[in-house]
């Protein structure tokens, strides 16, 4: 059974103060009475009494009017707060993603004719560096378009882990990275079609990121009764401490930030799906452990 508390906190604080105050009051006399009554006699119950637990109401009404003022006005200042925040992330978001983008694809268009006519070898060297960059640049706005379209409610879809899994692997630029997997024949979980973004990011990390000779990749899905989870290790160098330090703060400070926006794409995006997400890091590599809640399968099979 769930409690409504909007005809509480809905109302105002002098309301709430004036309900009490009249609850308080009959209280307090259905108490005198109540003892004058156990005790066989009138001497509990006396005007004087009375007006001492009124007084006491009156007092304790003051403090509860006093306390809930202060919480409206704070928890008002914090929603103006929150709101010029996101305004200022949609705006900073929308000018990164388009106005940015657009000055490096400009900068790629040139790039693109200095190469026609740059012939030695240490300018072509400098002109890739330059096409690498603004790639990377240009794939960080789109991980940002993907947070931002990201819905913040809880999904109430599923989606076969197992599918999602294959499909990460099946647009994997693993360029000869062994990559193995062990899955059941389905494994279904509680999200929508957004849980593909920090699956496919995970596996990236493990290929991208790994500079080893002989590059492997292991992924692994385990169903647990309640929870279902996908677990990928790696043989890379691993994630460096003062990033996992990062995401385990959920802060970023001026001498303690992650490199890359991507471990804050699998961490939030998973967290949205009501998931959560741990790194573990060895010498002998990494290991990212997706977990999510199960859900039945549908009732008719999808294709």
């Amino acid at each position: 059974m769930k409690f409504n508390t909007e005809p509480i906190y809905g109302r105002s604080a002098a309301a709430l103060t004036a309900t009490y105050l009249c609850l308080g009051a009959l209280f307090a006399v259905a108490v005198d009475l109540a003892v004058a009554s156990a005790s066989g006699t009138a001497a509990g119950w006396t005007p004087t009494r009375l007006v001492g637990d009124w007084l006491l109401v009156a007092g304790s009404g003051g403090l509860l009017y006093g306390a809930v003022t202060h919480h409206r006005q704070r928890a008002e200042t914090a929603r103006r707060d929150l709101e010029t925040s996101n305004q200022q992330l949609q705006v900073l978001s929308r000018v990164f993603r388009h106005n940015v983008r657009n000055d490096l694809n400009v900068i790629q268009g040139y790039t693109d004719l200095l190469a026609d006519r740059v012939d030695d070898e240490r300018g072509q060297e400098c002109l890739e560096t330059i096409r690498q960059t603004t790639d990377d640049v240009i794939a960080i706005s789109e991980k940002l378009r993907v947070i931002e379209d990201a819905s913040p409610e809880r999904p109430d879809g599923r989606v076969n882990l197992v599918d999602a899994v294959h499909e990460a692997i099946g647009v994997l630029d693993d360029d000869g990275t062994a990559v193995t997997v062990e899955t059941p024949s389905e494994a279904w979980i509680r999200a929508d079609d957004s849980v593909e973004f920090p699956i496919r990011e995970v596996f990236e990390n493990a290929v991208t990121h790994n500079d080893g000779a002989t590059r492997r990749v292991a992924a692994t899905i385990r169903e647990n009764g309640t929870t279902t989870c996908l677990e990928v290790t790696d043989n890379g160098p691993g994630i460096p401490p003062d990033e996992r330090a990062v995401l385990q703060a959920e802060e970023e400070t001026p001498l303690s930030h992650a490199s890359s926006i991507g471990l804050w794409l699998v961490k939030w995006m998973c967290e949205t799906q009501g998931g959560t997400v741990r790194f573990e890091a060895t010498d002998d590599g990494t290991t990212v452990r997706l977990r999510f809640e199960s859900a039945a399968p549908p009732a008719t099979p999808v294709r």
